[in-house]
C-alpha cells in the first residue's frame, strides 16, 4: 500500500510533464473589441459609400447577427 501510494503520483507527474512534448497543438483565440452595434453602422456606413454591394451588405449583416446570437 505504501509503495503504491508513492508510484501514483509520480507515474501522474511524469505523464502531466511529457503530455506536451512532440504535440504540435495548435491554440488559437478570438477577441472582439466592438459590439455588434459598432459593427452593424461600420456595416452600413461602407454600404452607403458605395464599398458594398446590396448582397455583400445582406450577407455581412447577417453574419455579424449571428455570431452575436
Amino acid at each position: 500500500m505504501k509503495y503504491s501510494s508513492i508510484l501514483l503520483p509520480a507515474a501522474l507527474v511524469a505523464l502531466v510533464s511529457l503530455g506536451g512534448c512532440g504535440s504540435s497543438t495548435q491554440v488559437s483565440s478570438r477577441v472582439t473589441t466592438t459590439t455588434m452595434g459598432q459593427e452593424l453602422q461600420d456595416l452600413e456606413e461602407s454600404y452607403k459609400k458605395g464599398l458594398l454591394s446590396e448582397s455583400e451588405y445582406k450577407k455581412a449583416r447577417k453574419s455579424i447577427l449571428k455570431r452575436y446570437q
